[in-house]
């Protein structure tokens, strides 16, 4: 597809915009892309730090909306840069390092909302998911052996254990053949 600009180079950078309910779509390439007043305009900010500010700002439920005007969360103070929740919450930015353990328990509940988990499951290469897998899988098991034996289950806690081994010499086996 080429820039509908300047109909010269391939587009790069396509732009949807909604108005009034009408759909308008935008191709351009990365250099007209650079001129075009609708990506440079003031009154369009299209930054992550907006987007997150959005987020925090907007009202989702009575109960959300109490979470973040005037309750606990917004007088944290982060001790090193003096940056509060709310403003954290404003800017869609940490003022230094130190925010992130200060407000970390504020931000399970807002990275749960965003990306639907707390926790991040970017994409590994399929040799080393499967080495996580394993290792996640021995880590249950272990923790699984432990209550056996706890339980003074041993016969339980023994098929754990050479559960653990098997999949240690599956492991074993992949990184040599590697």
């Amino acid at each position: 597809m080429l820039c509908e600009r300047c109909e010269e180079n391939a587009a790069s950078v396509h732009l949807t915009r909604i108005i009034n309910g009408q759909k308008e779509e935008i191709h351009l390439c990365e250099e007209c892309a650079r001129k075009s007043s609708q990506l440079n305009s003031d009154d369009t900010d299209l930054s992550f730090q907006s987007l997150l500010s959005g987020i925090l700002n907007h009202k989702f439920s009575n109960k959300e909306s109490s979470f973040f005007s005037n309750n606990s969360a917004q007088k944290l103070v982060c001790p090193n840069c003096g940056m509060s929740y709310h403003q954290f919450t404003e800017k869609g930015l940490f003022g230094c390092e130190e925010c992130f353990d200060t407000f970390d328990q504020k931000l399970d509940n807002l990275f749960k909302r965003i990306h639907g988990n707390i926790r991040h499951n970017g994409k590994y290469p399929l040799s080393f998911q499967q080495k996580l897998e394993a290792e996640s899988e021995i880590s249950e098991l272990k923790i699984e052996m432990k209550t056996a034996v706890d339980r003074e289950n041993f016969e339980k806690a023994a098929e754990i254990r050479d559960k653990i081994h098997a999949i240690k010499s599956d492991m074993e086996d992949d990184s040599n053949e590697a």
